[in-house]
C-alpha cells in the first residue's frame, strides 16, 4: 500500500515519547515527529533538561528512561539511546504496553531480538526499527532502475558509506563497547537496503578492521554477500575524503553510479525543517549517471522521503501494526 495523504482517515494524534537527545533523537526523529500531525510529542528522556525544556517546552522531561515509561502517557516510544541498551529498553517498554520503534542497530545479539520480537507479539505490541535509509532518494532511485530492468540482471551491486574521519571522537560509538563502531552504526543501513532489494543471501563474508591509531573499535569494513547470480560488496572505512561513492550497479544492460549522500540528512542538520514533500529534492549536479556501451544517461533522483517511516505509525487501539509493518524481522549476526 502506498503512504499518500488520501490513504489516511481522521485520527488523534499519537502521543510519542523519545529515549535519547543526541545526533539521531535531534537530528532524525523530533524533527518529524514536529512536523507529522499524526504523532504528538509528550515525553523525552535525557540527561540535558536544560536543553530539552528550552527546545522542547511542551513534552515533559525525564532524567530516567524507565521512570518515563512507567509514568508518561505515550502509547509509542522511540528509543535513540546508545546500542547497547537497545534491548532493555525495548523490552521495558513493551512490557508497559508501550507500541516501539528502535534506532538501529535494533540489538546486539541475536538472542535478544528474537526475544523482543516474541515479547511485543505476546503483548500485541508494534515493534519496528528506524530504518530510515529505505527512504532515501537515491536508494529509491537504484531500486526503481532494478525493479524496472532497466539495468538489466544485476551483475555486482555496490553499497558504500565512506567518510573521513582521521581522528578518534570523544563519542560513545568510538569506544569498546558492545555496539561500538562503524560496523554497527553504518553497515545496518546497508544491509537492510540490501535486503529490501534481493532478500537474504547464501553466504556472507567479512573483512574488519581497526586502521587509526587510537582507535578503539572497527572503523573499515568490506562485507561481501553471496547470491545466486550476482554478488553485493558493502563497504565503510573513515579516510575517505568527498566526493564518495555511493552505489555503483553493474547490469547485463547498464552500469548505474551515484556519488555524494542523501540530502536529507543534510538539511536537517542545517535546520531546515520536512514541512513540505518537496524539500528532500536532490540538486542536479548530485544526480547518478547510467552508462551503456555508447552513451551516458543522467538520472533524476527520485525524492526522498523519510518522513513515510514516520508517518505509517498511525495508529488506534484497533490498529496495533503501521502500514509498512511486515510481520518477518530478519536477524543477522555482525562479527
Amino acid at each position: 500500500m502506498n503512504v499518500t495523504e488520501s490513504s489516511f482517515m481522521p485520527y488523534t494524534p499519537v502521543k510519542t515519547a523519545v529515549i535519547g537527545y543526541g545526533f539521531s533523537a535531534k537530528t532524525f526523529h523530533l524533527p518529524f515527529i514536529d512536523a507529522l500531525p499524526e504523532l504528538e510529542l509528550c515525553a523525552i528522556s535525557s540527561s540535558q533538561q536544560s536543553a530539552v525544556l528550552a527546545d522542547f517546552p511542551q513534552a515533559e522531561w525525564y532524567g530516567d528512561a524507565y521512570q518515563m515509561l512507567d509514568q508518561s502517557d505515550a502509547e509509542l516510544v522511540i528509543i535513540a539511546a546508545p546500542n547497547d541498551v537497545h534491548f532493555p529498553l525495548a523490552k521495558y517498554a513493551l512490557e508497559q504496553g508501550k507500541h516501539v520503534i528502535v534506532e538501529k542497530p535494533f540489538v546486539t545479539r541475536k538472542e535478544d531480538g528474537a526475544a523482543l520480537i516474541a515479547q511485543a507479539e505476546l503483548q500485541g505490541r508494534v515493534l519496528s526499527v528506524f530504518h530510515n535509509r529505505r527512504w532515501d532518494g537515491d536508494f529509491l532511485t537504484v531500486k526503481k532502475l532494478i525493479e524496472t530492468g532497466q539495468l538489466g540482471e544485476v551483475k555486482l551491486f555496490e553499497s558504500h558509506f565512506d567518510r573521513y574521519r582521521p581522528e578518534v571522537r570523544q563519542r560513545w560509538r568510538e569506544l569498546a563497547q558492545e555496539g561500538g563502531g562503524i560496523l554497527y552504526d553504518l553497515a545496518p543501513h546497508l544491509l537492510d537496503q540490501t535486503l529490501a532489494l534481493f532478500g537474504l543471501p547464501q553466504a556472507i563474508n567479512a573483512q574488519c578492521r581497526i586502521m587509526r591509531p587510537q582507535g578503539q573499535t572497527i572503523d573499515y569494513y568490506n562485507l561481501i554477500l553471496h547470491y545466486p547470480d550476482h554478488l553485493v560488496h558493502l563497504h565503510s572505512n573513515l579516510y575517505s575524503p568527498e566526493p564518495n561513492l555511493r552505489f555503483r550497479v553493474l547490469g547485463s544492460l547498464a552500469k548505474y553510479e551515484k556519488y555524494g549522500l542523501d540530502p536529507q540528512e543534510g538539511y536537517l542538520k542545517q535546520g531546515i525543517q520536512p514541512k513540505e514533500e518537496s524539500w528532500a529534492r536532490e540538486e542536479p549536479e548530485n544526480y547518478g549517471r547510467m552508462y551503456r556501451e555508447s552513451e551516458t544517461e543522467t538520472v533524476v533522483t527520485e525524492l526522498g522521503a523519510i518522513s513515510t517511516t514516520l508517518r505509517a505509525w498511525r495508529m488506534r487501539s484497533d490498529l496495533v501494526r503501521p502500514i509498512l509493518y511486515q510481520r518477518e524481522m530478519r536477524l543477522i549476526t555482525l562479527p
